[in-house]
């Protein structure tokens, strides 16, 4: 694994200035579309960019967006290994922790 951060844009992934990342639709396609997954194996750590005037990113977003690599490193070890940056004021921890336990809840289900 390469010891530098790899960065994932959100700004990438927005269409025609609308700053809103708030379907599970859209959080699959980032996925599919940021090749989050494959970037997980290679890279030890990730940061994701929020866009300075982004105005939501939902916990239904992040659900599909994550689920791969959560469900992979668990809890802690998606902690240790991703972090979130906001060009703005945007402040992502309670969707993100909301995500993350429907994540690993809905794993352990079916597990």
């Amino acid at each position: 694994m390469q010891n530098h951060a790899y960065k994932i844009d959100l700004q990438d992934y927005t269409v025609n200035g609308v700053k809103n990342f708030n379907t599970r639709t859209w959080g699959i396609y980032v996925r599919n579309a940021s090749k989050i997954d494959a970037i997980e194996s290679e890279n030890e750590q990730i940061v994701i960019e929020i866009p300075a005037d982004v105005s939501n990113i939902n916990a239904s977003f992040l659900e599909e967006f994550l689920e791969n690599v959560v469900v992979k490193l668990g809890s802690e070890g998606f902690r240790r290994r991703f972090t979130f940056e906001s060009a703005g004021n945007y402040k992502i921890e309670n969707h993100l922790e909301e995500a993350i336990s429907r994540i690993l809840k809905e794993e352990s289900v079916y597990a």
